[in-house]
């Protein structure tokens, strides 16, 4: 079937049931002459002839009650299933595939997804764990959450979380035995819980920040991770200083197993976002879930 085909079909359909050019060209909003000049098209390329043309009907020959016979069922299939995808277009459904590092999965893409499931049971929700800078158009994500100074700027971002800090924390009983960093400089003479980063296979240089002066120290110490929640983990052990989200790092602060260092030098900036290609007819489901985002974003910022 060539492109046009099923338009001059459609045609030629309204002019037998309306029996009438007049009539078909006010229903289709097309001119007389257009479509007569559609039907002369259709039964030369078919070698038939498929209505009789008086001055004063229109009949279909046998020819066209065989073609009307056929296309019928064809075009209400066609219609029933345009109806299916108009109701898919407004009602959330099908798999949402997105990328995270684990902090910002835990702590702002779950409570949304879980929410988002329920209230959608017919979503899908396929969460990629990376802390790399992953190109979710190769990759074929729908979105990805990294921290909005890492996002490229040809993506669409929206911000979904509140501003965040990385804290520098240890145990009671090292800094009994170790004393107190007073300063960033100090803490090259500590043990430090060093991270290694994902995007360049470096480990990550501590960032702090006091009235705009901005410092990075490369750290030291008996572990390397890819993954600060071991970090934690060997802090609270007494094993030295590691360098954790804020929010982490907090219930073990209430606890009394961590404490707070050079607080003053760890400064808040700015937290997630999610981020995607330009989207000119995203999906219910999509929509959805960055409402459901948005929503807990306005809920979490301060009064």
């Amino acid at each position: 079937m060539r492109r046009n085909d099923l338009g001059d079909l459609n045609v030629f359909l309204a002019v037998a049931e309306e029996q009438s050019f007049t009539k078909a060209a006010a229903r289709l909003g097309q001119s007389q002459s257009s479509l007569s000049q559609t039907i002369r098209r259709l039964e030369e390329r078919l070698g038939m002839r498929l209505l009789t043309r008086t001055t004063r009907s229109v009949a279909t020959t046998e020819a066209g009650e065989q073609l009307i016979e056929t296309l019928k069922p064809a075009l209400s299939d066609v219609e029933a299933r345009l109806a299916m995808l108009s109701e898919l277009k407004d009602k959330p459904s099908g798999i949402i595939r997105l990328t995270a590092e684990r902090h910002a999965a835990e702590t702002i893409l779950w409570p949304a997804i879980s929410r988002l499931v329920q209230d959608y049971p017919e979503v899908k929700v396929e969460v990629a764990i990376d802390a790399s800078f992953t190109d979710i158009v190769s990759g074929r994500f729908d979105a990805g959450i990294r921290l909005g100074e890492h996002v490229e700027k040809d993506m669409i971002a929206v911000r979904i979380g509140p501003d965040l800090r990385l804290v520098v924390v240890a145990s009671p009983t090292y800094l009994a035995r170790c004393g107190f960093p007073q300063t960033p400089h100090d803490l090259t003479r500590h043990r430090c819980m060093n991270v290694r980063l994902p995007t360049t296979g470096g480990l990550y240089a501590w960032e702090f920040e006091k009235d705009g002066h901005e410092l990075n120290v490369r750290v030291d110490g008996p572990f390397i991770f890819t993954d600060e929640s071991l970090a934690m983990q060997a802090a609270i052990e007494g094993h030295g200083l590691a360098m954790v989200w804020d929010d982490v790092a907090l219930p073990a602060i209430s606890e009394g197993k961590l404490v707070h260092v050079l607080e003053d030098w760890c400064q808040p900036f700015s937290g997630y976002h999610l981020y995607y290609a330009d989207r000119r007819h995203p999906s219910a489901a999509f929509t959805a879930l960055l409402r459901e985002l948005r929503a807990r974003a306005l809920q979490r910022r301060p009064v």
